[in-house]
């Protein structure tokens, strides 16, 4: 029995795991934490985890690894006792006004006082006044409501490289900030979000911009339109009474016609788009000695990095527009012609999106292209506000002429799949074998960096697929000290768009199911390539003509 430790009296096997946290939660015990995150380093600093040994002595179960033969309790009067200690004094430095908070019912902080029934607090609350940081166009900041777990300054740090805030100052007048305490626009953040994903008490939150989208579905002189991206759905259901991981885009298209919205497009349509021309641009520079390896540009928060860390690598990104800007286009292009009064807004999974839209680059005469975005979130707050019975509405189709898409285009919402989708066009079996042996080159999976080779004439490419923006940078190192790659794909949310920082934040489990979604979405798919579908001669013949380039290209850093 030496591989066993004994957790309230149940012996549980030891297999691998790296602390008595894992431990527990094996054994079905759900220990409080704050600051432990699986995806990030182990930090130990709110104790909420605190164990009790066979000796009586207190240990963080998120920090204390396992010891064969050991004997632990989890539920004790003492840790009772303790952990709603931790629960006052944390309330007695928060900002109380939950009602009014973004994260109102997604709050860790006003949960686990629910679960350990804290009736009322005895200490005098010394909450800093609200202090809103809301230069950035992602997210905002408040640190009246952070409780110093550092989730966000390790995912900033850690797993994004990105470095845009940290600890400050020393005691009671710790907090988490910018350098020099600087606005978050102005700092090395690139809008992914990811810290606000793992913010548990608010602190960290999406910016909402849904009251454009209000403003304009009430307004009888506006047509509004809105596209929506692949990700968005397979992430709505666990909020919305439907299982997570399943394909409600029919059910979604429904809701927002509900809402008052004239025209529902998906993302997937443009997306299809970018198959086409990075696949071309991918080609040329091949055959003409162009800049190798061809960097993805459908990631904005990817594209933000680059500019901020990385500007000499602007020649190797792609200069296709992201699929959202490319459909944006072409809508706003035909409207233009028409002299409409035309918003148009995004749903997406992605917070970076909410600054691309505001870029210069994507405005004509100071008009954006898209008009507002929402994140997966704000999609689901609206239909919650309008009332909206979710689960009971029937799926309707998207509008035309953009009704028609592909699996190709619909797997860009997991990682690997814009690779995936380019495969399929330049692979010269076209049978659903050919399909499958692309399926199975490396591309799938969620591993953080993965690369593999594929033949090309009479040659092979040798292709790179990278999400999370450290492993990204851990690629470019790679490639600055000599590694040869042709085609690298950059996500910079782990797993791709499925986890993206505008996304119902979940676990690992409930990520699995969203990309298990997203393939199954693309194997229902009457056309799964992107060069199959009907709808790109018609963009190309009748609406684009001769502005494919002016429409869907762009650059950077002019």
């Amino acid at each position: 029995m030496s591989d066993f430790i004994t957790i309230d009296g149940l012996m549980v096997k030891i297999e691998g795991e790296k602390n008595l946290l894992e431990l527990t939660r094996k054994a079905g015990i759900k220990i409080p934490t704050f600051c432990y995150h699986s995806d990030l380093s182990v930090y130990g600093a709110c104790r909420m985890c605190m164990v009790e040994n066979e000796r009586g002595q207190l240990e963080a179960a998120c920090s204390t690894p396992p010891r064969p033969g050991a004997v632990i309790k989890t539920n004790t009067v003492r840790l009772r006792k303790y952990r709603k200690m931790i629960l006052e004094l944390l309330l007695a430095n928060h900002c109380r006004d939950c009602t009014t908070c973004e994260n109102n019912g997604n709050c860790k902080l006003q949960e686990l006082a629910q679960r350990f029934h804290i009736e009322g607090v005895r200490f005098p609350n010394t909450s800093p006044e609200p202090n809103e940081d809301s230069s950035s166009r992602a997210i905002v900041k408040d640190i009246s409501k952070c409780i110093l777990c550092g989730d966000c300054v390790r995912m900033c740090n850690e797993v994004q490289n990105v470095g845009a805030i940290d600890f400050a100052h020393r005691g009671s007048k710790m907090v988490i900030s910018t350098a020099f305490d600087i606005p978050l626009f102005d700092s090395p953040c690139v809008g992914c979000g990811q810290c606000a994903a793992v913010c548990p008490t608010g602190a960290l939150v999406v910016k909402n911009d849904t009251d454009k989208v209000w403003t304009a579905i009430n307004d009888p002189e506006v047509k509004v339109s809105v596209q929506i991206a692949p990700a968005v759905r397979v992430a709505v259901g666990k909020e919305l009474g439907v299982s997570d991981g399943d394909n409600v885009m029919g059910k979604i298209v429904a809701a927002l016609r509900r809402l008052g919205v004239d025209k529902v497009y998906d993302t997937v349509t443009s997306a299809d788009l970018t198959v086409m021309e990075e696949t071309k641009e991918f080609v040329e520079r091949l055959e003409k000695g162009g800049e190798i390896p061809l960097f993805t540009s459908c990631c904005p928060a990817w594209i933000r990095y680059v500019e901020k860390r990385h500007p000499e690598l602007i020649k190797n990104v792609s200069t296709c527009r992201s699929p959202m800007q490319m459909f944006a286009s072409v809508l706003k292009h035909e409207s233009r012609g028409k002299n409409e009064n035309h918003f148009h807004f995004a749903i997406m999974p992605c917070t970076a999106k909410k600054y691309e839209s505001s870029r210069e680059e994507f405005m004509v005469d100071g008009d954006p292209n898209v008009d507002a975005v929402i994140t997966t979130q704000g999609l689901i707050k609206m239909i919650k506000e309008a009332g909206v019975i979710f689960d009971e509405l029937e799926p309707e189709a998207v509008d035309m002429p953009f009704g028609t898409d592909s699996g190709s285009g619909v797997i860009f919402g997991v990682t690997g799949g814009v690779t995936e989708a380019v495969l399929r066009k330049v692979c010269e079996d076209k049978t659903r074998k050919g399909l499958t042996v692309v399926e199975h080159l490396g591309e799938r999976g969620n591993e953080g960096i993965k690369e593999f080779d594929v033949p090309f004439g009479e040659g092979k490419l040798h292709i790179g697929v990278v999400s999370g923006l450290n492993n990204a940078e851990k690629l470019i190192k790679r490639i600055e000290n000599g590694e040869h790659f042709d085609l690298v794909e950059v996500m910079a949310c782990p797993g791709g768009c499925v986890c993206g920082g505008g996304q119902p934040f979940v676990d690992h489990a409930t990520k699995a199911k969203r990309a298990k979604g997203i393939y199954a979405a693309d194997k229902a798919s009457t056309v799964r390539r992107s060069e199959d579908n009907p709808n790109m001669e018609t963009i190309y013949n009748d609406i684009i003509k001769d502005k494919a380039h002016e429409l869907l290209h762009v650059h950077y850093g002019k």
